[in-house]
């Protein structure tokens, strides 16, 4: 049996890793990463980075093109539909041609496996064509949500309340009813003018990188600040990553 470990690898510095999942990469024979292009080469990077400090043997780094996809689909249901189906075409020949009998594969996941990533549910597509395929271990990873509330020194909630964690496109027309907390993450575009200009908002790209930007403050004051150093990063690096938290007013 093949075996496969998804390991959550932080939101890009290389300390974020457990000591589990320092254990987990030791012995791996192969690791698979879906290049994304050009503008995202520092991020296979540091997966070459994490991958030589931590595998202690002789391995493969097997990248493949992820498939394309359209940013701004009609339907985008049917759009992530599509690009899951492609993807799992490509790691399962891959996973198949790469890796054999009774050896370790691994897939590094930024952040936490289990929040907003893609790679289980591809991998349970590849299993229910054949269930024998391999086998897997997650193995759970900081995500970016704890990183804004360690880098802003924050809770996450107000007493006794609870935390939205939801996208941008899912309050492209405004934060659902009687939500407290709210944290935005994937927002490709954030406007913010649709929001009540007296939310504070904490906000951070490129977390935990020596690249990494904080803003905090009332949404409608720090809203045009937050846009323009975005715009700004994206053009610098090519890509961005960041996450935002929303929250009311404290009443006294």
């Amino acid at each position: 049996m093949r075996t496969l470990r998804v390991i959550g690898i932080g939101t890009g510095d290389p300390e974020h890793l457990t000591l589990q999942a320092v254990r987990a990469l030791a012995d791996v024979d192969a690791v698979f990463v879906l290049d994304k292009g050009a503008d995202t080469d520092d991020l296979v990077a540091l997966r070459r980075t994490i991958c030589a400090r931590h595998i202690r043997k002789a391995y493969r780094l097997v990248v493949a093109q992820d498939p394309p996809r359209e940013r701004r689909p009609a339907d985008y249901a049917a759009t992530v539909e599509a690009w899951h189906a492609a993807r799992a075409d490509l790691l399962g020949g891959l996973i198949a041609t790469n890796l054999g009998a009774g050896e370790v594969g691994a897939f590094l996941v930024w952040g936490d496996p289990a929040l907003y990533d893609s790679t289980l549910r591809i991998l349970e597509r590849i299993l229910a064509r054949d269930a024998r395929a391999f086998a897997y271990t997650v193995i759970p990873g900081i995500s970016s949500v704890q990183m804004l509330a360690a880098a802003h020194r924050i809770p996450l909630n107000r007493i006794g309340g609870a935390v939205h964690i939801t996208t941008g496109r899912a309050i492209a027309d405004g934060l659902p009813p009687g939500v407290g907390s709210v944290v935005v993450m994937l927002d490709a575009d954030p406007r913010f003018d649709h929001l009540d200009p007296e939310l504070t908002i904490h906000w951070g790209a490129y977390l935990g990188s020596p690249d990494e930007l904080l803003i905090v403050g009332r949404l409608g004051t720090v809203g045009p600040e937050i846009r323009r150093q975005r715009a700004a990063a994206r053009a610098r690096y090519g890509w961005i990553m960041d996450v935002y938290l929303l929250q009311p007013p404290e009443t006294p």
